[in-house]
This record gives C-alpha cells, sequence and structure tokens, in this order.
C-alpha cells in the first residue's frame, strides 16, 4: 500500500495498491486479463492515523485475488460494511478522472499495461441506479451534478 500527499490535488490524500498488477485477473465480459492498481483519494484533514481507506483497498484487493476477477469501469464492489458516516455501502470503478490522462495506465517492467482503477464510494440507492441504468446514465448524472467525488461523506445524488 502507498500513500501520497501534497500531489495534484491540494490537500488530498490517496491510496494505492502496490504489486496487484502482478495478479493477472480475469474479465468475464471481454474474455480477457487484465493487470490492476486500485486507487483511492479523500482529504487529508485527519489529525491522526490513516483513515479508513487503506483497510477498503486491503480488503477489495484480497476480494480480487481471491475471485480471479478483475473489475473495470462501472463495476461496483458491496463493502461489508457502510464507511463511517454510514451512507457510503459500495465502490464503484472508475477512471481517476482528477489526475492527468496518462495516469490511467502505467506500463511496468515487465511489459505488461496496468490500468489504474479509482474506487469511488457510492450509496446503496446510487449502486442501485448503476445496476438498473447502467454506469453511463451514472457517469450523466456525475457530470450534472458535479458532486465532490473526494469527500466520502459527500450528499448523495439526485437520481
Amino acid at each position: 500500500m502507498a500513500l501520497f500527499r501534497d500531489g495534484k490535488l491540494p490537500g488530498v490524500q490517496a491510496f494505492a495498491t502496490i504489486g496487484l498488477s502482478r495478479t493477472p485477473l480475469w474479465q468475464p465480459t471481454t474474455d480477457s486479463h487484465f493487470h490492476l492498481e486500485l486507487l483511492t483519494c479523500e482529504y487529508a484533514n485527519r489529525t491522526e492515523g490513516y483513515g479508513h481507506f487503506p483497510d477498503v483497498l486491503e480488503y477489495v484487493a484480497g476480494q480480487l485475488v481471491a475471485s480471479g476477477e478483475a473489475i473495470l469501469r462501472g463495476d461496483v464492489v458491496p463493502l461489508p460494511a457502510p464507511l463511517p458516516g454510514g451512507t457510503m455501502t459500495a465502490l464503484c470503478a472508475a477512471l481517476p478522472v482528477y489526475f492527468d490522462a496518462d495516469f490511467s495506465s502505467v506500463t511496468v517492467e515487465n511489459g505488461s499495461a496496468v490500468a489504474v482503477v479509482w474506487l469511488i464510494p457510492i450509496t446503496a440507492s446510487e449502486t442501485a441506479f448503476i445496476r438498473n441504468e447502467g454506469w453511463d446514465a451514472f457517469e450523466d448524472a456525475l457530470s450534472r451534478q458535479d458532486p465532490d467525488l473526494l469527500d466520502s461523506n459527500r450528499p448523495e445524488l439526485d437520481l
């Protein structure tokens, strides 16, 4: 696990897996294998500790390795318990759009292309909306409402 602060996004801390990409993960809908690293971001306003995201990343990475399946843009990962604050109950896989375009993938020393998957906390109704209406409709709602995706206690989207 890596922690990044004082980067492109002022006042934000990001956590990323390191080494998940060594395990090729299969994506059933595309019948392809992918190499992934996971990313989460939040405001760095804690007075002590690192918050809940290191544990969240460890949980999700463990689930992916155990299942052998990749998550890609628009996939939803249910959490075993809501994030502190109680409204965010799942994570949605997305492109890391708050970062430079080149940040969404990297080629590692063995030549493998590794996708960087940003895990965005979402609510139960947002999860249901994605499942019923699809990722594209949710992405449209994100564009229209422009929520602060770095705030894990953000208000729920109006869907």
